[in-house]
């Protein structure tokens, strides 16, 4: 009985190790299933054991001669790759903070760079604003020295004076305007007070003086008021306080208007039964005479620094020149102690002035001889004989009323008669113009432009029976070159460049014989119907010359000096220069 159940347990152990020996070769068969790619002789690990599962013998053994059992083994190699996921958690939570702060870092830099650009740029739009105010002012005087002013020009001329600069460029031809500003409006069209609105509006946009943005405000509130008046926009209650409103506020202070408009806001927001259609009206008005007030108070400044200038000017002048002739007296001084010859002293100086030898006694003979009033004809004897006290007072009183005034006006120079010689003369220098514009060199983009269009003349002129007709001698040329656009870009390069298209002209036409010189030549456009790619440039001048016209390409004009544009007549020579307005395209790929 007892064998019995002892060979029973041997067979169960028998199967269960069958069983445990089956399921380990199934798992090795799948794991060289895995495997299967690759054979043991053919690997590109060159492993000859690559079909069977690897086991660290070695460090089995070390453990088994440790004494470590297979439950300690395995504690000990759980406990190893515990600490080992435990430090790859703390990396990944230590590379997680770097990348946090890394982008933090990032963030802050992008913030500051945003901000350092922004006030860049707000420096860059402080300086481009400066720069384009000091453009409007250079292009106001040049307009004024040209005779070419606008409105505009004048009144940034005399802001100048609010504040001078020494030592600023010289003002040789601007003359500032003794009048008020706001009266230059009344010599102004509706387009051209329109014009006025919006340069007001540019200048305002541009300064950053409070001095000068008070003071195109108030001419901006008195620009609009006239804007409405001419545009009806005035109501009745307005027209019928105008009459009143002169005569109650001319003359004020702007003290005394301030202290009147608060008035009637207290009497509109008192609640009193009042006439509020005049009353506002009233107020409207005299928002108008504050702008003026201020206005003339300025100008008051604006002219009393312009006359210190001009006097400080004066002075410098007149210093200059005493400098000037001491110095020549004492070099023709020390000539004559040179010489030995005795030279006499100017009074109160002590300088010496000129030889004694050199002066003439005063002889009768050098004044003009007396005349006697019975030996006068009729004729001179009607003139008013003017004693010499009488001429000596009316003297001193002028030089009196000079000293007291505000303005010393300058001296008018002497206008000079063109006579026969002096038309010849400037005949013979637009010769000379005409000579030399004819032997200046082509530019490689040059071509002659002297193929004159024929147009309908008038049959007779009205001076004709002064002077014969006759047409101006001229000397063109065209610009051309290449139009790299999208097509002649695709289609063609620098070895084979696309035709030769023109961007521009230059006319120059001479008028040396003109009668009224004081008239320049003008031209104009003329557009032909049913023609859109030519246009006929005409120019007229006036006796005795006939008008010419020429056929060029009907494109937009670029009215920039930087660009080549130049419209003059100097000399008896009328030189237009012009290029067209053009896309910028990229350059052709070489």
């Amino acid at each position: 009985m007892l064998c019995r159940r002892k060979r029973d347990k041997s067979e169960e152990r028998r199967v269960k190790k069958a069983e445990k020996k089956r399921i380990m070769e199934e798992e090795e068969a799948r794991q060289v299933a895995e495997l299967s790619i690759y054979s043991a002789t053919d690997n590109p690990f060159h492993d000859v054991n690559l079909g069977q599962q690897f086991r660290w013998h070695k460090k089995n053994e070390k453990e088994k001669k440790l004494g470590l059992s297979q439950f300690e083994a395995r504690r000990r190699d759980a406990i190893r790759r515990q600490e080992a996921e435990e430090e790859l958690e703390r990396l990944h939570r230590r590379r997680a903070e770097r990348e946090a702060e890394q982008r933090l870092r990032e963030e802050e830099e992008a913030r500051m760079q945003r901000l350092t650009e922004s006030v860049q740029m707000t420096e860059w739009l402080a300086k481009d604003g400066q720069f384009q105010l000091e453009q409007e002012r250079d292009r106001a005087a040049i307009r004024i020295r040209e005779k070419r002013a606008k409105a505009i020009d004048f009144l940034a001329l005399n802001l100048r004076y609010v504040h001078p600069i020494e030592g600023e460029e010289d003002d040789t031809g601007l003359e500032i305007d003794l009048d008020e500003p706001y009266n230059i409006l009344d010599n102004l069209n509706p387009a051209q007070v329109e014009e006025l609105h919006d340069d007001i509006e540019r200048y305002l946009s541009l300064e950053e003086s409070e001095v000068n943005i008070d003071f195109w405000t108030n001419m901006m509130v008195v620009c609009k008021d006239r804007l409405d008046r001419i545009k009806g926009i005035t109501t009745a209650a307005a027209a019928t306080v105008e009459s009143d409103v002169t005569a109650l506020l001319a003359g004020k202070s702007y003290e005394h208007l301030a202290t009147l408009q608060k008035q009637i806001q207290a009497k509109l927001s008192g609640g009193e039964p009042v006439d509020t259609d005049y009353w506002e009206a009233l107020l409207k008005k005299l928002i108008v005479w504050k702008a003026k007030a201020k206005l003339k108070g300025l100008h008051e400044v604006v002219v009393r620094n312009r006359l210190e200038q001009l006097r400080k000017r004066q002075r410098d002048e007149a210093l200059q020149a005493q400098e000037e002739l001491l110095a020549g007296v004492a070099r023709s001084a020390a000539q004559h102690v040179k010489s030995g010859r005795p030279v006499a002293a100017v009074a109160g100086t002590g300088e010496p002035d000129v030889p004694l030898e050199s002066v003439e006694p005063y002889d009768r003979s050098m004044s003009p001889p007396l005349v006697d009033a019975q030996k006068l004809s009729v004729e001179e004897r009607a003139f008013e004989i003017v004693p010499e006290k009488d001429q000596l007072r009316s003297l001193l009183e002028q030089r009196r009323a000079v000293a007291a005034s505000r303005y010393v006006p300058k001296a008018v120079q002497p206008v000079v008669t063109t006579d026969a010689p002096e038309v010849t003369a400037s005949t013979d220098v637009a010769d000379a113009l005409y000579k030399a514009e004819a032997e200046r060199e082509l530019d490689e983009e040059e071509e002659l432009f002297n193929m004159e269009e024929n147009i309908a003349q008038p049959a007779s002129y009205s001076w004709e029976d002064k002077w014969r007709p006759r047409k101006p001698r001229y000397f063109n040329r065209v610009h051309t070159g290449y139009e790299w656009n999208k097509y002649n870009q695709t289609h063609y390069d620098l070895d084979n460049p696309p035709p030769k298209v023109v961007q521009g002209y230059k006319f120059n036409i001479f008028y040396p014989d003109l009668i009224d010189k004081s008239k320049a030549p003008t031209y104009k456009i003329v557009k032909e119907p049913g023609n859109e790619d030519t246009v006929l440039l005409h120019f007229s001048a006036g006796p005795p010359y006939e008008d010419i016209a020429f056929r060029i390409v009907n494109r937009e004009w670029e009215f920039s000096h930087k660009r080549g544009f130049r419209s003059s007549f100097d000399r008896g020579c009328l030189s237009l220069w012009f290029n067209f307005r053009r896309n910028v395209w990229s350059s052709p790929i070489s």
